[in-house]
């Protein structure tokens, strides 16, 4: 028989509160229950424990876990400067987790989450929804198969809205993409970046205290260039109030015989051109859909959002503790997305190319001179 799970809930109303479903995602995975909930926020404590459908209800997250001893939590707050101490102490007491995307601000944090998880033998799994896509598998496959040739580029673009565009969207957005880059490319090898305010080079005096818990942040656009194995290169930008109507929030994947675009999301649009020239227009060739099933079929699946996403992810996690393997997106995978983010500013604060790993495991920013 397979083993029963009691999972449960952290969320944080008012700073990041439960992210995208976190909280409700185990409601609907088999063989788990849903046993209680912890939120700080008393009103906000209780709209969660009738949303989710759980009696027992903590302030204190450190209280529920050790009363309850969950084997499986969500930790649902966007913000992001409590995700090193809630995973730390989550780890400590042996329970796996599921955990709001990006990971953490620094890779000092980051550094603390991973030997955490290690030395307690905790998988942890991060909501980067598109990992879990059923078009990634295909979209591999038509790599695989020769069907663009050699991959010599990956371009990646944030959601570029007129709030966040930049540095923000690099960090709250950007992990996508980020992530998505590490899938088709491969662990990048160095970074060179730019990050301007107004057309200018950041200063310190640009500095601001990040929304969602960031920390010091700046930056209206950023361009960034990684080195990836093979000689292949990617590029992230993001520039404030840029974005694409429809969004061109997402990733290309470039070679030598043709071009794939990918949106994010559990069922992404995904489109492929076989054409070297990367432009349809030039020998009359059309792009082409790809669904979970295949390029230029009907698509199975019912597109649940991100809820399908977490569902996906979620089983995984299961699965992952269960044959003792890592997640297909674990906390290997956040650390290694957050230091391509903060490679930007690392980059821009020293003037020139950086190398992976990041010496500095602060943040950048925090040492910026004017």
């Amino acid at each position: 028989m397979r083993k029963k799970y009691r999972a449960a809930v952290i969320g944080r109303t008012g700073r990041g509160d439960y992210g995208h479903g976190l909280d409700v995602v185990w409601n609907d995975v088999p063989d788990v229950d849903v046993v209680a909930v912890a939120d700080d926020d008393k009103a906000g404590l209780a709209k969660a424990a009738q949303r989710i459908g759980v009696e027992q209800m903590f302030a204190d997250y450190r209280e529920m876990l050790d009363k309850v001893k969950p084997d499986v939590v969500s930790i649902g707050a966007r913000w992001v400067d409590k995700h090193r101490e809630i995973v730390v102490e989550t780890a400590q007491r042996g329970v796996h987790i599921y955990l709001e995307k990006p990971l953490c601000p620094t890779l000092a944090d980051a550094d603390e989450m991973v030997a955490a998880c290690e030395r307690s033998h905790v998988k942890l799994a991060l909501a980067h929804q598109t990992r879990y896509s059923p078009k990634i598998a295909v979209i591999k496959e038509l790599i695989a198969s020769g069907k663009l040739g050699r991959i010599v580029e990956l371009r990646g673009r944030g959601k570029e809205d007129a709030q966040r565009g930049g540095g923000e969207d690099t960090w709250v957005l950007g992990s996508h993409i980020m992530d998505l880059i590490r899938t088709f490319g491969g662990e990048p090898e160095w970074c060179l970046a730019a990050v301007t305010q107004g057309g200018r080079a950041i200063q310190a005096s640009d500095v601001i205290d990040g929304n969602e818990g960031l920390g010091p942040l700046a930056g209206d656009a950023v361009r960034a260039m990684y080195g990836l194995p093979g000689g292949v290169t990617a590029h992230f930008s993001s520039y404030r109030g840029a974005g694409g109507n429809p969004s061109r929030f997402g990733l290309e994947i470039c070679g030598t015989a043709g071009v794939i675009r990918l949106a994010t999301g559990y069922l992404p649009q995904a489109r492929w051109l076989e054409d070297a020239s990367w432009a349809s227009a030039a020998n009359g060739t059309a792009w082409k859909n790809i669904t979970s099933a295949g390029v230029d079929v009907e698509e199975p699946l019912r597109d649940g959002g991100a809820h399908a996403g977490n569902l996906l992810a979620a089983k995984d996690l299961l699965a992952a503790i269960e044959e003792d393997r890592q997640p297909l997106n674990s906390v290997y995978d956040g650390r290694a997305d957050v230091e391509m983010i903060v490679a930007t500013f690392e980059s821009q604060r020293r003037g020139g190319l950086v190398k992976f790993p990041l010496e500095n495991r602060g943040n950048p920013l925090a040492s910026l001179s004017g």
